[in-house]
């Protein structure tokens, strides 16, 4: 396992393995970070045995599992949370008149509300940023052994959500900042240790990266920019 620059030598995947097996077995609770990395592979897979095509249902799915890491993040992010169930349980409900996620943003196109309030196509592009929101956190979180939680979640905001949010909402998600909790209170209440946080981490950051891609490819090849 390659050591991010700035940590100190990782142990091995084995102990990592064990030690976050006993750390289940003492909670005896399921590993939620564990399990999204996972629900995103097997997207990931999905969308690759699809012809590159990502459907709709399984989309909704993976992402309704990305909420209980907005909820593990406490009050600084309950914006967030709030936010992006609303969206995905949209784009669930979707799924059952639209196959693909090309199919509602078709739609919409010809509807002309894209961007339009309430549209599948402007929850679409608010769950995207939702995901980004948690792969940019993890990044930052995984840059530096030992760095603080709140510097890795305000970069992350600042970098993916700020430039969309007005001032107020800037203001009151920075004094929100404060209420996170410390790294070592997150990867308990992600119920892993030091070391399988890590691997968990990177594994959500690759798998969801594709899908990320994907979604901003979508809207792009149809002359929609990003700016909103």
């Amino acid at each position: 396992m390659m050591a991010f620059r700035g940590q100190r030598p990782a142990q091995s995947e084995e102990m990592c393995d064990a030690a976050a097996a006993v750390v289940a077995a003492r909670q005896g609770m399921e590993q939620p970070l564990t399990a999204v990395a996972e629900a995103f592979e097997e997207l990931a897979r999905g969308m690759e045995a699809d012809g590159g095509e990502l459907r709709l249902a399984p989309f909704g799915d993976t992402c309704a599992l990305v909420s209980v890491l907005f909820s593990s993040l406490g009050i600084a992010f309950k914006f967030a949370e709030s936010e992006y169930v609303t969206k995905v349980n949209d784009l669930i409900g979707a799924s059952k008149e639209y196959a693909t996620l090309n199919d509602i943003l078709d739609k919409d196109v010809e509807n002309d509300s894209v961007k339009k309030q309430g549209s599948h196509s402007r929850n679409l592009r608010r769950v995207r940023l939702g995901l980004g929101l948690i792969k940019a956190l993890f990044e930052q979180f995984l840059a530096t052994e030992g760095g603080s939680l709140y510097d890795a979640a305000t970069t992350a905001y600042g970098q993916v959500c700020a430039p969309f949010h007005s001032w107020a909402i800037r203001k009151a998600v920075g004094a929100g900042m404060y209420t996170l909790p410390s790294r070592e209170q997150l990867i308990m209440r992600l119920n892993e240790t030091d070391c399988s946080v890590q691997k968990e981490m990177r594994r959500y950051i690759d798998a969801s990266s594709p899908i990320i891609e994907y979604i901003d490819n979508l809207f792009l090849s149809r002359n929609i920019v990003l700016d909103w």
